[in-house]
């Protein structure tokens, strides 16, 4: 299968996407299911990953819902409070859904840079593995250092990077970013996501060349075995359609062997995710 790892739906409410700057008004409406569903078979994916875009448990049960319905939807990464007493009544009960897979908290807006580190978060993250969820890391390069931290204490526990920790591609800049990801990539528990890096290049002026280099150090830390396609669709449309989005990766790694291929399109995220 062909795999979407990373797109988010959502009912478009000012108030609780805040984040949705005037400069970004493209998303400033619904993207629901239907949509995508057209989009992704036109580019040839069979399915993708749901990601959560608010914390709340109400969108989490949301998007199981719309996987229920949509099978193209394969799984979905939600959100749960760590810090909860009944953490683990919660992780249980969302387990016995199948198209449960992971968790995300949005990190890179936390105030505190340490926030991953504290020992309410770190108790929430130890209780992943016994239930075989992994965890999607949304960070800065600032926090790639504070991150590496978290990971090694957590050896058995899957992470997943995503949008490859946001490089600045607008800028053309690398450190500390290079050094980080280097030295995060040697966590063999860690993975990472080629998706979202439109959106951290010039909006209007990018060119695929401008990513060669970020992939050249992305291929040499990870390796194709633990990289996986994403699109981070509907947000990577305020840089560029679906198509030219996902060919990006694609165009990369034409040269690579048919299997090296299949891992990158989708087999690492069946695998990483344990998609049924």
């Amino acid at each position: 299968m062909k795999i979407d790892s990373h797109q988010h739906f959502w009912k478009y409410k000012q108030e609780e996407y805040a984040w949705i700057s005037d400069q970004m008004n493209l998303l400033k409406r619904d993207h629901l299911p239907a949509e995508l569903f057209s989009i992704l078979t036109n580019a040839g994916y069979d399915g993708s990953i749901a990601v959560q875009a608010r914390q709340s448990l109400k969108e989490t049960d949301w998007l199981l819902k719309l996987a229920s319905e949509n099978d193209f939807i394969k799984a979905v990464v939600g959100w749960v409070n760590l810090f909860s007493e009944n953490i683990d009544e919660q992780l249980s009960n969302y387990k016995l859904n199948r198209k449960f897979v992971g968790i995300r908290h949005v990190l890179q807006d936390e105030p505190d840079d340490d926030f991953m580190l504290g020992a309410g978060f770190c108790k929430g993250i130890k209780t992943l593995a016994k239930y075989d969820l992994t965890y999607d890391l949304l960070i800065f390069p600032k926090h790639l250092k504070i991150a590496t931290k978290l990971v090694q204490q957590f050896p058995v526990q899957k992470f997943i990077l995503d949008h490859a920790g946001k490089p600045c591609i607008k800028e053309r800049a690398f450190e500390p970013w290079k050094n980080e990801i280097t030295i995060l990539a040697r966590n063999p528990n860690v993975f990472c996501k080629l998706s979202g890096m439109v959106t951290e290049a010039d909006w209007q002026n990018w060119k695929p060349a401008d990513f060669v280099p970020y992939l050249d150090i992305l291929f040499e830390s990870f390796g194709p075995s633990r990289l996986m396609i994403g699109s981070d669709w509907p947000v990577c449309t305020i840089a560029g359609d679906y198509s030219h989005v996902m060919n990006l990766v694609e165009n990369y790694i034409s040269n690579l062997s048919a299997t090296e291929k299949k891992a990158i399109l989708g087999e690492n995220a069946v695998s990483i995710y344990r998609l049924h």
